[in-house]
């Protein structure tokens, strides 16, 4: 979908830290055709969907449960925020969105990638995004990085061999899908990542 842009990572890599300093950037220069958002979340019953899926103290929940949760809100967000932005000509950046769910329900939690591509089909329908930047750091240098897991982040939580499957996930995504991906070594400092960033929206004209 044109002008629906998303940025994906694993846990800790800084893909919202960046997703907020390219908001700033965009507020101190009046670029005001970009509509910030996030999954899980983005609008009311969204981010109530999204308090369930991340509580820490819902540690019995079924993956597949966990995956439907996604979707749905999803689904909402979609209706609420991306296509009335989409609709207006508004360019939507997205801290997360549809890829998550395929590697880290599909393969992180070994749900199977073609049956979260199927459950996602309906949800997602032709709001697929126009391309994806994915930030590129390993979870174990990524959670060095950050100083460890998010307590209080179920998700954060889980057995490391789990991010590392996350990992690999979205390398085969974008082995599968080149075209569509946008691969940033995010290993730098933050101000060079940011200008990585800024780059890419450059030479793909959304900036």
């Amino acid at each position: 979908m044109k002008n629906f842009i998303t940025i994906e990572g694993c846990d800790g890599v800084g893909k919202t830290f960046q997703t907020r300093l390219f908001k700033e950037y965009c507020q101190q220069n009046g670029i005001d055709h970009i509509v910030f958002t996030r999954e899980p979340g983005g609008s009311n019953i969204a981010e109530q969907i999204r308090g369930i899926i991340l509580d820490a103290n819902n540690s019995e929940m079924d993956d597949l449960c966990e995956a439907f949760l996604y979707a749905s809100a999803r689904i909402q967000h979609l209706h609420d925020i991306v296509k009335p932005a989409l609709a207006q000509g508004k360019v939507v950046f997205c801290d997360r969105f549809v890829d998550s769910s395929y590697v880290y329900q599909g393969l992180g939690r070994n749900l199977g990638l073609q049956k979260i591509i199927d459950l996602n089909a309906l949800a997602v329908g032709e709001y697929m995004p126009e391309f994806t930047i994915f930030l590129d750091l390993s979870p174990q240098k990524a959670f060095e990085r950050k100083g460890g897991a998010d307590v209080t982040d179920r998700l954060e939580n889980v057995d490391f061999s789990f991010h590392q499957q996350v990992y690999d996930g979205y390398k085969l995504l974008i082995e599968q899908d080149p075209d569509r991906f946008e691969v940033i070594d995010a290993s730098g400092t933050i101000e060079e990542t940011q200008q990585k960033l800024r780059e890419v929206l450059i030479r793909r004209g959304i900036l």
